[in-house]
C-alpha cells in the first residue's frame, strides 16, 4: 500500500483541481517497474499476472502520471483488483 494516496500540485486548492486515478495495480507495476527497477517479466510474475497485463498497467499509469503532471492534475492512489499477500 502506497504511504500517502493523494498527490496535488502545489498552491493549487483542491477544489480547483482535476485529479486522475490511479488503480493499486497502475501504482504497483510503476513502484516495480520505475523505482525497484524490475523487467517487465518479473514485475509481472510477483504481481501474478501476465507480462502483456503488466505492460498494460504500466502503459496506463504512466500516461495517467504525465497527463497529472503536465496539465496540472492531482494523482489519487485508489481501487482496483488486486490480493494483498
Amino acid at each position: 500500500m502506497p504511504h500517502s494516496n493523494f498527490f496535488k500540485p502545489a498552491g493549487v486548492r483542491m477544489h480547483k483541481l482535476d485529479y486522475s486515478i490511479l488503480t493499486l495495480g497502475e501504482f504497483e507495476a510503476l513502484r516495480l517497474n520505475d523505482l525497484e527497477e524490475l523487467d517487465q517479466n518479473d514485475a509481472a510474475d510477483k504481481m501474478n499476472i501476465s507480462q502483456p497485463t503488466f505492460h498494460r498497467l504500466v502503459k496506463l499509469a504512466r500516461k495517467k502520471v504525465a497527463d497529472a503532471i503536465v496539465n496540472g492534475k492531482a494523482i489519487k492512489i485508489e481501487g482496483g483488483n488486486f490480493k494483498l499477500k
